[in-house]
């Protein structure tokens, strides 16, 4: 290889590394959603096993992988529902593209959640059908714990209801 095309060689190496590695960056950096970012994109109620109940704004959360992957999550008033539906469901859970909750994967969707006593989060369809379960992680170092939040831990999210938290990566 001459010194010219090596030079060629190295120049377009470095053009692929300046415009094409940082895209694939940005695609998985999480940005945590607030004000006005943040009720742009929480839904003001949501359905679920026949009812539709209204958003708890201040128990809402969001977050963006990238420029344009959203995972949103809130806890809606359950009051009219059924005691047994109450016991289960918290809110909604709703991405729009496919993300993995510790590991196990979840499809793009609309979904009802609930955090459970015995440290489990449930992912429900919206009949109310248990489609995904994963072990919490207890927080016993956290300073505030909150109804529902989420954080940003490097590259990944996680999911909080209280002290128990989930990790929520993009896929």
């Amino acid at each position: 290889m001459t010194r010219s095309q090596c030079r060629l060689s190295l120049g377009l190496a470095a053009l692929f590394l300046a415009f094409f590695v940082p895209n694939a960056v940005a695609q998985n950096s999480v940005t945590i959603l607030s004000g006005s970012e943040l009720a742009r994109v929480v839904p003001p109620g949501f359905y679920f096993e026949g009812l539709t109940a209204p958003t708890q704004m201040r128990n809402s959360a969001a977050a963006r992988f990238g420029s344009k992957r959203y995972v949103i999550a809130g806890m809606v008033d359950t009051g009219g529902y059924a005691a047994d539906v109450r016991a289960k469901y918290e809110g909604f859970f709703i991405t729009d593209s496919r993300i993995k909750i510790n590991g196990a994967k979840l499809d793009v969707g609309a979904y009802g959640f609930g955090f459970s006593q015995n440290g489990k989060l449930h992912i429900l369809d919206l009949a109310g059908d248990e489609i995904l379960s994963v072990s919490t992680t207890r927080d016993t170092e956290l300073k505030r714990p909150r109804p529902l939040t989420m954080t940003r831990i490097a590259d990944d999210l996680r999911f909080y209801s209280g002290r128990d938290y989930v990790t929520i990566s993009a896929k």
